[in-house]
């Protein structure tokens, strides 16, 4: 797998996605667990047509700020670029941002694992 391998993922900031909902704060903003998943998802979304069949990622670590609210109804769009592969560990820049710019970034971790022997640590 070459570094360098990008994927945007992009959301509308609603009600399901706001801090008061999803119990981060109480604010009618862009939560922060949100503009995190939407980071994951375009690190996932990144590498997946690179994968080996039976194989998926998973996170692993996510070292990120949220320096900017956002407002509903505005567009987020969180953009990973893979920075380096190390064996199974995949370290990704991440950075996030609405309509007035940059609101969070950060680097993620993820793990290339076997699907069938991931979900089998669970029984």
């Amino acid at each position: 797998m070459e570094t360098g391998l990008t994927y945007t993922s992009t959301v509308t900031v609603s009600e399901e996605n706001i801090a008061a909902t999803m119990g981060s704060g109480d604010l009618e903003v862009f939560a922060t667990p949100a503009m995190v998943a939407l980071m994951e998802n375009a690190a996932m979304n990144a590498v997946v047509g690179e994968l080996p069949e039976g194989a998926t990622t998973v996170g692993a670590m996510m070292n990120t700020t949220h320096i900017k609210p956002s407002a509903m109804g505005d567009t987020v769009s969180a953009t990973a670029v893979l920075k380096e592969v190390e064996g199974r560990k995949l370290t990704f820049e991440v950075h996030a941002k609405d309509s007035k710019g940059v609101i969070g970034e950060g680097m993620h971790v993820r793990y290339i694992v076997d699907r069938e022997k991931f979900m089998s640590k669970l029984s």
